[in-house]
């Protein structure tokens, strides 16, 4: 499947409207309609009554169909999650968790946390093996497999905000899965790069190979067991993940791979509702998530940092601006590391004073203008996420707003799958901190906050956030990338607030990343230029090159003047794009 739709000529709107590619992969069942408005993933899309953005063209498709039919823009995000479980299975997951903040056209919020929880049987000390970490028992074992939350989660959002029957959300999902969808160059190459995890698990090599032979780009991949699973879930809700035959093969692979999810994990399994991180930056409102994402109290703290610096001045380039922003972000992961975890097993968490302008005013103080500062451990980093996450985004008629991140942890999370149900589990366990007292200069840590316990939410870094002006959304955004994430949506919102660039020139410009430890600038190759470099080494930053793009914004904005949408998935996803109708 190529996920990006090739473009036609432009409309007297200027959209964007022909079909030729989805037509020649569309999978049997899926009709193009005609008022559909696609385009490639580095190409904007313009539309009036709704917009949908993601990291698989076929589920965006399949979302904005949801809202030409009258579904809110929940029931759009829930129908293009589930199918992106089946286009995107690096990421798209019924095996893992994330979080989705709503904004409703009244102004109201919520934050819908379904990240995955802690068996009952884990403990701060079950990374350890005779007196040593162990990584493949934190990162690569059944003991890294968290409780799954993603199907409680979309059900408890469509409960409160949907329109449309649940089954009809599912049912593109499933139709994906049975009939199948011919694979992009770019899904041929994750799978082949993925076979060597894949392999710990004899169900998942069978289900993404050829008999052990990759998937070539063009030949289609049909799941019949998640198409199963997701019948299941259609017809029972979260009762056929949770309870029945899903969780009683879930719980027997656990039991034969010496992992800790039993049934009673699953069947006491709930997301929850919470209420959103709210800032303000310059003339905007930002709601973002609440812990135990760290993404919208890092990201509404350090905007509260850079708020009183005038950013503008030096240009979005330079080495001064590049500087400030870096301190920023080394300040906010110190901060994130040492207070931020599951709120509901950290009760004595200071987020108001997180995310007051006071405090960031304290912080702003120690930043010097001439010289980066040094990272200590004083104030420690996070513990290790993976880059493989994926995002949507959507804005419905009525101007309600999705933003929605979830993710498997690492590519294609453990690798593990248990027979007979299609889909992959997670390893997100690996977001606790290793053991009590770990800590180290190349990020490791063992702060309370952040260590496993029974029921126990890992510590994220998802940043699906919302910008309003006037009472009125007018930027939905999210990124994957593990700890860059939070960077990814501040660099985003800073190109669009302080440098008033439009959204394509926003998302294309490289970005770079600073998480206290390890203490190093990392950016994009090509970021800076060479005196640029070495302007920032003369201020004591040391810089690194990332051999990968970082991150992947789906972004919807709202012109405040006309209400038009403008939908863009970032170019660094081939296989992303915006639609809309």
């Amino acid at each position: 499947m190529s996920c990006t739709p090739v473009a036609g000529p432009p409309k007297p709107d200027g959209t964007r409207s022909s079909f030729a590619t989805l037509r020649r992969l569309r999978p049997v069942g899926l009709l193009l309609p005609a008022w559909l408005v696609a385009a490639q993933a580095s190409e904007l899309v313009r539309a009036h009554r709704g917009m949908v953005a993601s990291e698989s063209a076929l589920a965006t498709q399949v979302g904005v169909q949801v809202l030409q039919e009258g579904g809110t823009a929940v029931d759009a995000a829930v129908a293009t999650a589930f199918a992106l479980a089946v286009t995107c299975p690096a990421a798209g997951n019924l095996g893992g968790g994330g979080f989705l903040l709503h904004r409703a056209a009244s102004g109201k919020a919520v934050a819908y946390d379904f990240r995955e929880v802690a068996p009952a049987a884990a403990d701060a000390w079950m990374f350890v093996t005779n007196g040593a970490y162990d990584v493949t028992r934190h990162h690569h074992s059944h003991r890294a497999v968290g409780v799954p939350g993603t199907v409680a989660g979309l059900h408890l959002a469509w409960r409160d905000h949907g329109r449309l029957p649940w089954r009809r959300l599912v049912e593109p999902a499933i139709k994906l899965a049975a009939t199948g969808f011919p694979v992009s160059e770019e899904l041929a190459r994750s799978l082949t790069d993925a076979l060597p995890k894949l392999r710990r698990s004899t169900a998942a090599y069978q289900q993404f190979t050829r008999s052990g032979i990759p998937y070539a780009p063009g030949e289609i991949l049909q799941q019949p067991d998640l198409a199963a699973t997701l019948e299941r879930i259609a017809r029972r809700g979260p009762a056929g993940f949770y309870r029945g035959e899903v969780a009683q093969r879930l719980a027997r692979e656990m039991t034969a791979g010496d992992g800790l999810i039993t049934q009673a994990d699953l069947r006491e399994y709930r997301a929850l509702r919470r209420e959103p991180v709210r800032g303000t930056y310059r003339e905007f409102e930002v709601l973002s998530m609440p812990p135990p994402s760290s993404g919208g109290t890092v990201l509404v703290l350090m905007l509260n940092l850079l708020e009183e610096l005038d950013l503008a001045r030096n240009g979005r380039d330079s080495a001064a601006t590049i500087h400030l922003v870096a301190e920023a972000m080394r300040l906010g992961f110190a901060e994130r590391a040492r207070w931020l975890g599951d709120p509901d097993f950290n009760p004595d968490l200071p987020l108001e004073r997180l995310l007051s302008k006071e405090h960031a005013a304290r912080l702003r103080a120690t930043i010097q203008p001439d010289r980066a500062s040094p990272s200590s451990l004083a104030a420690v980093a996070g513990e290790a996420e993976s880059r493989q996450t994926t995002h949507l985004s959507v804005v419905d008629a009525a101007r309600n707003a999705v933003a929605l991140t979830y993710t498997l942890e690492e590519s294609y999370g453990s690798g593990l799958m248990a027979p007979g149900t299609g889909f992959l589990l997670n390893n997100e366990m690996g977001d606790f901190n290793p053991a009590p007292g770990l800590t180290t200069t190349n990020g490791l840590i063992g702060t309370a906050p952040n260590l496993a316990a029974p029921r126990k939410r890992m510590l994220s870094s998802m940043t699906p956030t919302i910008l309003v002006k006037d009472h009125q959304p007018v930027l939905v955004l999210g990124s994957p990338g593990g700890r860059t994430i939070i960077n990814t949506v501040l660099l985003t919102i800073l190109n669009v607030v302080d440098f008033g660039l439009d959204l394509e020139t926003a998302l294309a410009t490289p970005r770079f990343h600073h998480q206290w430890f390890p203490d190093r600038i990392l950016c994009e190759r090509g970021a800076f230029s060479t005196e640029t470099i070495a302007a920032l080494r003369a201020l004591g930053h040391r810089l690194e090159e990332y051999p990968y793009p970082q991150g992947a914004v789906g972004a919807i904005r709202v012109d405040p003047g006309t209400g038009r949408l403008e939908g863009l998935f970032d170019p660094r996803a081939p296989d992303g794009a915006a639609a809309g109708w």
